[in-house]
């Protein structure tokens, strides 16, 4: 995982158990398909091979046998593949070859309540709420509504309208909520944005009425 426009870090995972002299081996990394990311040539970087969004953008650090990728973006998502390959009587043979899966984060805003109140508040009226956060990736699981009174948790869970930016491709969300006003009793409405499971929660500042 790496956060957007953040160095990315990529292992090729090679022990290196026979202490081969770098000059003897010719490692390379490629995207998807066959986009060449990144070559060292028998000890001496080489861009002739590769694909034009990675020149400039790339380093290998030679005693991690990590990649390091410059400020990730979105379409940097994907499956990276290292291949090794070792000068053996002239012709090379690969000796180790590792994958790994990049993806990308975007911290999502606090999520907001929006109230769009004016005048007194009569009880048995409808509240109409909204809950918004915006400039985030990936796209979020579930946006949660919880309404506390007294010792009593209740949780909502209604639709959550979701856009993508066509160009920065960073999610925005929204979920409304229409409640009665609760009556002689202190009401927090907080609203939940679930990210997944390893990525958590973000909760807004609960709403008193």
């Amino acid at each position: 995982k790496s956060f957007l426009n953040h160095t990315a870090y990529l292992s090729c995972y090679f022990p290196n158990s026979q202490k081969t002299d770098i000059k003897d081996l010719r490692i390379f990394w490629q995207k998807g398909d066959g986009e060449v990311v990144h070559e060292v040539y028998y000890g001496q970087e080489k861009h002739d091979n590769l694909s034009p969004k990675y020149i400039n953008r790339t380093k290998m650090d030679m005693d991690k046998w990590t990649l390091q990728l410059l400020n990730a973006g979105i379409v940097d998502e994907g499956q990276y593949t290292c291949i090794i390959q070792h000068r053996d009587k002239g012709s090379p043979k690969v000796i180790h070859t590792s994958e790994c899966i990049l993806h990308i984060i975007a911290n999502y805003s606090q999520p907001e309540i929006a109230w769009p109140h004016t005048g007194e508040l009569k009880s048995n009226k409808y509240l109409n709420l909204s809950c918004s956060s915006s400039g985030g990736y990936p796209e979020p699981k579930q946006m949660t509504w919880l309404i506390s009174h007294e010792n009593t948790t209740q949780r909502l869970v209604p639709h959550m309208d979701i856009s993508q930016d066509a160009v920065t491709k960073l999610y925005n969300v929204t979920s409304k909520l229409n409640i009665t006003v609760p009556t002689n009793t202190l009401t927090n409405i907080s609203c939940l944005l679930f990210l997944g499971e390893q990525l958590g929660s973000l909760v807004s500042v609960p709403l008193g009425i």
